[in-house]
């Protein structure tokens, strides 16, 4: 069995790059804690190689122990850098020596796939009226025409998965061709055998690295519902947002328009009508309270909801089958949403010591009743933390030089806690030489009113000297669509283009965004993390606020009054440890490789001249800073003329039932076991394949049109690494395609590069 050193530097030797004494470290430490069965606690600032640090020692345990290795995300955009990018290069590199290529499959919610009994009409529409899914066409208007799309597509895909999608489809067409995992009827569907999702967790199940994301992980462990494979070894990535997104996980609400809606689902119950009256009893009580946190339930609502939870729980027995009894999708649907009115309003009558319940009212859907725990520590240290080593990472992990804060949140500190190793790997990057911190300490403190003019006239400044290139991180959607919509204004005829987060999959903005260096990308909280754009695309990250949780935010404001009555200081634990992480994860969006150059820009004064700002800017990385204007225009418009290409975007492609790009997905043998390929073809590969996107040479697709280009190239007499050139691509690659198609290159263009 080969050694860690030994992979790592296969893994890093084969991408191109030289090992980093962090990663080297990281990986090292990762290996002794599952060793050691202990759980550890690791910062790896950016450029460290934070995911072949953790990857490279879980699929050498995953070999040694015969067990898949599970890495969670926060995020959508790691988990496809992740599964698109990192283990496709890692698996080839480290093939040759493991004696086999390394197998890994992804992982999603019921929700990320079409449901192939919905789109034969197996279940009701999401919308009541609109149109039966069966029997969608191009008259129906766009979702119609979505939803058309959305059917041929589903008849081409081998996964089945949202992301493959591209361009994508409105949220409100994705939910006429799928299904939330309490509305499946299970083995007891009729196509259970062709189901996307069922294919795809089978397939995961013998794969060494299983990659999905943290509410994944919270359902499969808090529910009880074991739809990841058995393992040994979980790597959290982006630990820092691990208690957020476990939270909200857990999280739940209740509104009239569910309770009316459940009763609607279910007719055939006797008692349907007396759960629908319940609804205005609801309305009625939530109508007299305020928009805040609720300390103590007052007599009508706790009355409103126990008639709710009576109601629904007699629904639930006049619905629940008879022994043999087939259960089609509609009333598996009703049964669904009976069960979540049933569960919820018994909840928030229970009034638990931990959960925190708060109305607040929706513009399209009016008051919602939410409920959720203040602290999730001691359910993740039983659930997650318990029988598995746990490695969890992120490149802000550490407050004041300690792990202390952060394991407290995630239960391991205090009585009974698990033992854990906290190590801080550094950066290898040169941060006061690559990029400056501007506070633009000349703008007011912002308001609540919207973006002010000065500052929509430092958004346009910054963005003209850049030439585009701009990330634009704000604190709301309505500031990011307002900056939007201003700059769009006020850039007219420019060549300058303005996204906005919410005008297509976050996964097709960043991936345009990165292509196209004269665009900028606005939007919110899904941005400040996660998102990878290194190279000339990104020389400006805008920061438009510090990002404090609102003050009116039910959890923030009861965590910060328990901390307080503890004699704690609850705003520098709370509100200002909350922005300092945001803060820190969205600077580090502008430095992502060591030739990276640009600057971050504050547009709130008061990280100059608050109180608190001596902590937010420690928490960043050590830029140089700045309150200099011009100096910075300046900057930026040099950085504009003199910089490089953007780097090459891949386009998204078919995926397989791994989830796994198909163009990266391992061949198999004939009984099912994944072997490596040599690294450069010694003999002729097989004929293309007649859907030529799934063709695969040395993991590259090809298409016909790359074919005739290669023949054209051939019968004009160009060389190698001319053929290279032209086609953008490896020679080896080249050389590999030239044998497959029985191409020969004539001799004497072959000396001309020798």
């Amino acid at each position: 069995m080969p050694n860690l050193p030994e992979l790592l530097h296969a893994a890093v030797s084969d991408l191109g790059g030289t090992q980093r004494p962090g990663q080297t470290q990281m990986a090292q430490a990762v290996l002794d804690a599952v060793d050691k069965e202990e759980h550890l606690l690791v910062q790896a600032g950016t450029g460290t190689g934070k995911s072949l640090g953790y990857l490279v020692p879980a699929i050498l345990h995953a070999q040694r122990s015969g067990k898949p290795a599970i890495v969670a995300t926060a995020t959508l955009a790691l988990q496809g850098q992740i599964i698109d990018r990192d283990l496709p290069r890692l698996a080839t590199a480290l093939a040759p020596i493991l004696g086999r290529r390394p197998t890994y499959a992804l992982v999603k919610g019921r929700r990320n796939y079409v449901c192939l009994h919905k789109l034969e009409g197996g279940f009701p529409d999401e919308d009541e009226g609109l149109f039966d899914v069966g029997e969608a066409d191009a008259s129906a208007g766009r979702l119609g025409k979505e939803v058309v799309r959305l059917r041929e597509w589903a008849q081409e895909t081998e996964s089945g998965d949202r992301d493959e999608l591209v361009p994508g489809v409105s949220e409100r067409a994705w939910r006429q061709v799928s299904v939330a995992a309490e509305e499946c009827l299970g083995s007891r569907c009729p196509m259970a055998g062709e189901c996307f999702v069922e294919r795809s967790r089978a397939a995961a199940k013998d794969v060494d690295i299983v990659v999905t994301n943290h509410s994944f992980l919270a359902i499969d462990a808090f529910e009880g519902r074991f739809m990841l494979p058995e393992h040994e070894l979980l790597v959290i990535d982006e630990g820092h947002e691990l208690v957020d997104r476990i939270t909200s996980t857990i999280t739940d609400e209740l509104t009239p328009g569910m309770v009316k809606r459940a009763a609607k689902r279910a007719p055939s119950a006797d008692s349907s009508d007396v759960l629908d009256d319940t609804a205005l009893v609801l309305e009625r009580a939530l109508e007299q309270l305020p928009e805040a946190r609720i300390d103590a339930v007052p007599e009508q609502l706790a009355l409103a909801l126990a008639a709710v939870r009576d109601a629904a729980r007699t629904v639930q027995s006049e619905l629940k089958p008879q022994p043999g009894e087939q259960i089609d999708g509609a009333k598996q649907v009703a049964i669904a949403a009976v069960d979540e009115i049933f569960d919820n309003s018994a909840r928030m009558l229970e009034e638990r010591e931990l959960d925190v319940l708060w109305n607040r009212v929706d513009q399209r859907r009016g008051a919602v009743l939410n409920v959720a725990p203040m602290s999730v520590a001691m359910l993740l240290r039983d659930k997650i933390f318990q029988d598995r080593t746990v490695i969890l990472t992120s490149a802000t992990l550490e407050l004041g030089g300690t792990f202390d804060a952060l394991a407290g949140t995630i239960g391991l500190r205090g009585e009974g806690a698990p033992a854990y190793t906290g190590l801080d790997v550094g950066s290898p990057f040169n941060y006061p030489e690559q990029a400056i911190a501007y506070v633009a300490a000349t703008l007011p403190a912002p308001g609540r009113g919207g973006l002010s003019d000065q500052m929509l006239d430092e958004i346009e400044a910054l963005v003209r000297a850049a030439g585009g290139r701009t990330l634009g991180l704000f604190s709301s959607m309505r500031a990011a669509r307002e900056a939007a919509e201003a700059m769009r204004d006020r850039l007219g005829e420019s060549e300058i283009s303005i996204l906005c987060q919410g005008e297509d999959q976050i996964s097709t903005l960043v991936r345009d965004f990165a292509r196209d260096p004269t665009t900028c990308l606005f939007g919110t909280l899904s941005l400040w993390q996660g998102v990878d754009v290194p190279g000339s695309s990104c020389q400006l990250v805008l920061i438009d606020r510090i990002p404090f949780p609102r003050p009116d935010d039910p959890l923030a404001s009861a965590r910060t009054e328990a901390i307080g009555r503890m004699g704690g200081n609850g705003f520098m634990a709370v509100s200002a440890t909350h922005a300092a992480l945001r803060l820190a994860q969205g600077a580090g969006r502008l430095i992502r490789s060591a030739s990276d150059r640009g600057v971050v820009a504050f547009l709130d004064s008061r990280m100059m001249t608050a109180r608190y700002a001596g902590f937010l800017q420690r928490s960043l990385p050590p830029f140089w800073p700045t309150t200099d204007r011009q100096l910075v225009l300046s900057a930026l418009q040099r950085l504009d003329q003199t910089a490089p290409p953007p780097r090459e975007v891949p386009k998204p492609g078919k995926r397989t039932l791994q989830g796994v790009a198909a163009e990266a997905a391992e061949k198999v043998d004939a009984d099912g076991a994944a072997h490596a390929e040599p690294e450069k073809p010694t003999a002729p590969p097989p004929p293309p394949p007649e859907n030529a996107r799934t063709a695969v040479t040395s993991g590259h697709p090809w298409t016909e049109h790359d074919d005739e280009e290669l023949r054209d190239g051939v019968e004009m007499g160009l060389s190698l690494d001319e053929l290279a050139e032209s086609l953008e691509l490896p020679e080896e690659i080249i050389a590999a395609r030239l044998q497959g198609l029985g191409l020969e290159i004539s001799p004497e263009t072959q000396l001309s590069f020798d």
